[in-house]
């Protein structure tokens, strides 16, 4: 069952800065649930959202490495 965590247990368990975190979700990178002033962020959902940025950012960095 997935149950929402607060943005200090996020940073926590993915040992990321909290103010990364923070300026990731009020841009829209990184899904979260606002109520009122605070956020809400169900963990398994910011994990599955870094890996495909992950992939995505090595599976460009591969090809700019295969064109040189």
């Amino acid at each position: 069952m997935n149950h929402l965590t607060n943005l200090r247990g996020v940073a926590v368990q993915l040992k990321l800065p909290m103010a990364w975190l923070r300026s990731e979700a009020e841009a829209g990178r990184i899904p979260c649930l606002r109520v009122g002033r605070k956020m809400k962020f169900n963990l398994d959902a910011v994990r599955r959202v870094l890996a495909k940025r992950a992939a995505k950012g090595n599976a460009g960095a591969i090809e700019n490495e295969a064109a040189r």
